[in-house]
Order: C-alpha cells, then structure tokens, then sequence
C-alpha cells in the first residue's frame, strides 16, 4: 500500500512539475494582428490590419518592445508597434528584389527574400538575406545597413577568412550564440557556419556539406546535416538544429560536443501527438523558438502547425493548428488553421506571434 501511496505521489509531483515548467501549453486565443490577407505592400504608417503583408516569415521582440518581422515576398523587414499597432517598414523597398545599399539607410537598401531577423545585445539586428546570398546588419543608432557574410554570389569558400568575402548559399537563418558569434545555416551547402563578431572570421560550425543522416549522439564536427533550416538558442547556450530536408530536430550540445537526435523520424509526414517527439513525423520544419521553461516551440510548415516539445517530458504537441491549410478562424488555437507558417516567436510573459506566411498574416496566441 505505501508502495502504491509513493508511486502516486511521484507520478503528481512529476505532473505538477510539468505544470509549472510548461507556461506555453496554457495559452488562449489566436488572434490576428497584422495583415488583411492579401500579398502586397500597403499599409505603412497605418494601422496594422489595414496594411498589406507579403508572406511574414521570421520575427522577434525588438529591445523596443516592438514586434519586428520580416516579409518574404515584399523583401522588406517591417515594424509593427504592439502598443499603437501601427506598421511601417524599417528595412527593405518594398516589393524590389536585389542587393544594393550597403553603407546607406536601412529604407533604402535592397533586399532579396529576407527569411529571419535576430536582435544583438546592443540592439543591432541580423537578416539572413536568402537571395542575396549575405546576411546584412541594421545599426541601432544609425539605421545603416552593412553585410557582415556573404558577397551577393551563391558558392562556398571562405572558412578561416573574412566573412564579408566568403561565399554562402541560401544563407536562410541566423541567431547569436553565447560567446559574440553570429550562426547562420548555408542551407544548400548543408552546413551552419559562424562568424566571430569580434574577428570577423567565419568557419564552419556543423555538418559537411552532404546530405546525409545525423546519428544520434554523433560528433558536432565532422558529421552531416541534411538542410539545416533555422537555429534557436538555449539558456544553457546550446544550439537547436532544424532540418528542413531531415524532417528532424537535433541538439548540439556543446560541452559534449555532440549532435542529439530530440524530434522527428527523418520521415516526412504528421503524426505522434502525445508521444516521444524522436517518434514523431514532421513535415519540412522551418521556424523555431525555446520559451522561458525551455520548451522548443516548431513551426511544422507543411504540416500548417506550430507544434511545442515540451522540455520536462520530451513529448510533442500540436499548439495551433491541425496539419491542415487553412485560414483561422481566430480563437480557439486547436480550431485556428494556419498555411505554411515559418515563424514563430515567444515573448517574455509567455505570448506567441507566428508568421502565418501563405495567409499574408501576423498572429499572436496570447497567455491565459
């Protein structure tokens, strides 16, 4: 009997703690924020739901407090005010594609096909500029836009030199580690590469340029990574690894050294709600984030989901959506479809924004 007493009260602590640690699973309502669903570029200085939004992909909280995001098919990055709601555009012409600008305000220069944007301590911004084949940053205090990798040509070459003249290509996602680098996936070069900030030296931090399997438990260097898609930091300063093309998500741990297998077969497809994430199916996961309790919140892009792997189990979820194109309703997120989303953002009080790209919206789960 004391042994049944026992067992029952780890199995509800164990609960309990889940509880506590998981604030993301006790989210509300979906609402729409930004965007009347039509891809065009209107709506600058005007209130955010009135403006036009071109395929929203990655976003974060600015040391401003505003939300910043980028938009795909309008190759700009755009600003939205969370208190006044009103949007404008802060880099980027809107709908001129190219490379131009560098050493000149951010408004005027062009981009190609921004996918991601991550905010340094300072306040300046990194965008990976996918077709422009260079990551650019925006000066905090003087708007002006720099590339710091990439030349504007595809290729690969350049590790143990200056970034500014090595060659990237598709360099689709960024994030700043814990020791001043700037982490950027080369995706068709199947490797996630780092610029020292400090030096301005780039080498290459995983994969090998094949598009092979990852073990589980492999070495960080030295083994490959299919596609490596988006990059997300956690507090402990290890790295997550999404593969677009591996269907999967790993773990680079770097006082190990190693490569650790956390979601997905390898096998495209949508299932294994409640269960081992490694068991689950997903479907080319693009946009990634970790929350304060250090769950991993996955945009499952070809699945229409934002799913969330929950740190104290290792059981995924689906959070919104139900692996179905679809368009809202607004509401109840299990209820809210979403179509091809690539971004999705967590802020301090637990808030969620997803860049709901081929519904043309910004939206926000909000925290109970």
């Amino acid at each position: 009997m004391l042994r049944l007493v026992s067992r029952g009260l780890v199995f509800a602590l164990a609960w309990s703690l889940c509880l506590l640690t998981n604030q993301t699973a006790t989210a509300g309502e979906i609402v729409t924020i930004a965007g009347t669903g039509k891809d065009e570029f209107s709506g600058d200085g005007g209130p955010a739901l009135q403006a036009g939004v071109g395929q929203p992909f990655g976003l974060e909280i600015g040391p401003d407090g505003a939300l910043y995001y980028c938009e795909f098919s309008n190759h700009v990055i755009r600003r939205l005010d969370l208190k006044t709601n009103v949007l404008t555009t802060v880099a980027g012409t809107g709908r001129k594609a190219g490379y131009a600008g560098d050493g000149g305000p951010a408004t005027k220069a062009v981009m190609n096909q921004p996918h991601e944007l991550r905010f340094d301590a300072a306040g300046n911004y990194y965008i990976s500029d996918m077709l422009a084949q260079a990551v650019r940053r925006v000066d905090a205090k003087t708007s002006v836009m720099t590339s710091v990798a990439g030349t504007g040509k595809a290729g690969y070459s350049g590790d143990d030199g200056p970034a500014s003249k090595a060659l990237f290509d598709l360099p689709i996602s960024v994030v700043l580690d814990r020791s001043n680098g700037l982490l950027i996936c080369d995706i068709k070069n199947h490797r996630v590469r780092r610029v020292s900030l400090d030096t301005g030296i780039v080498s290459t931090f995983a994969g090998t340029g094949e598009k092979k399997a990852t073990p589980d438990g492999s070495p960080l260097v030295g083994t490959p990574l299919n596609g490596p898609r988006t990059l997300a930091v956690e507090a402990d300063g290890n790295v997550i690894i999404v593969l677009r093309e591996g269907n999967a998500v790993y773990r680079a741990d770097l006082k190990a050294k190693t490569l650790n297998h956390i979601a997905g077969t390898g096998k495209s497809g949508f299932g294994g709600d409640g269960d081992d994430a490694r068991k689950a199916q997903l479907a080319g996961p693009k946009g990634a984030t970790v929350d304060h309790a250090g769950n991993i919140l996955l945009c499952d892009t070809e699945n229409h989901t934002i799913r969330i792997i929950h740190k104290a189990t290792g059981v995924i979820e689906s959070l919104i959506g139900d692996g179905k194109a679809g368009d809202g309703p607004d509401g109840d997120p299990k209820k809210c479809r979403l179509n091809r989303p690539h971004g999705v953002f967590v802020d301090a009080n637990g808030n969620i924004y997803i860049g709901d790209s081929n519904n043309n919206k910004v939206r926000k789960l909000s925290v109970k």
